[in-house]
């Protein structure tokens, strides 16, 4: 199947498409890229909305709604995933931009990481399916990994207000875990790599829905989504999901 465009309420979206040369220093299997050309890894569809009133509405709270589609890859002897990215701190505060995402179709492995200067303090692992929802926390970086046999289809909120952040993880050569076929190992990269820890995907009651909502609702109660830009004042969102155990 063809993903150049996606229809999204009637309307055909056009895709940016990562390429197999964009993830070229996130690879673990280096030796099957040089081999390999060329090739569409995973496509993504930006600013969606459905109505004028909906897209007025996301310009005037800052928000942003994406699609992104993950065909079922290997990568030599990794899974495919995404390139991997952190959000930058907003002005004046300690915590970066957040985001929000929900399964479509397909399942979908998110790692989530808490890494500066090459230490991985906090590494977490989320198992997510369809209609299932994850918070990403302030402050911890991001892979999407799709290691079924089946498209992943997921979107995400995020605030319109930054521009994602790729060197860290690239300078790293990828998160610090890599899903290849034969298990899950550490990336040599690293100073040092806290123990992955696997956690429940988020409660979607801490945004106003419950199972099986389809999170593009949230655009009619625009507030629930003010944790994208303002972390600092919603605490209690992440608070218990994601706070690493203290030892």
């Amino acid at each position: 199947m063809m993903w150049d465009t996606l229809s999204f309420a009637g309307t055909a979206w056009n895709a940016d498409v990562r390429m197999l040369s964009d993830l070229k220093d996130v690879l673990y299997d280096q030796k099957w890229f040089e081999q390999t050309r060329d090739m569409p890894v995973y496509y993504m569809y930006r600013g969606l909305y459905k109505n004028e009133e909906d897209k007025k509405l996301m310009d005037a709270n800052h928000l942003r709604y994406d699609i992104t589609v993950i065909p079922p890859l290997m990568l030599g002897e990794e899974y495919v995933k995404t390139a991997g990215h952190c959000h930058p701190l907003i002005d004046g505060q300690t915590s970066s931009y957040t985001e929000l995402y929900q399964v479509l179709e397909g399942e979908a492995q998110y790692l989530l990481q808490k890494a500066e200067d090459g230490v991985a303090e906090d590494v977490v692992l989320v198992h997510a399916k369809a209609g299932d929802i994850l918070i990403i926390p302030p402050n911890y970086g991001h892979v999407t990994i799709n290691n079924s046999n089946d498209v992943l289809k997921m979107s995400n909120w995020v605030s319109s207000s930054f521009t994602s952040i790729y060197e860290p993880v690239r300078c790293l050569r990828g998160a610090a875990y890599y899903f290849l076929e034969g298990g899950i190992i550490k990336n040599p990269n690293y100073k040092t790599i806290s123990e992955l820890r696997e956690i429940e995907r988020s409660n979607p009651e801490l945004v106003g829905l419950i199972n099986g909502d389809d999170m593009y609702q949230l655009i009619e109660h625009p507030m629930e989504l003010d944790f994208l830009n303002n972390p600092e004042e919603h605490i209690e969102i992440f608070e218990n999901a994601y706070v690493k155990p203290s030892n």
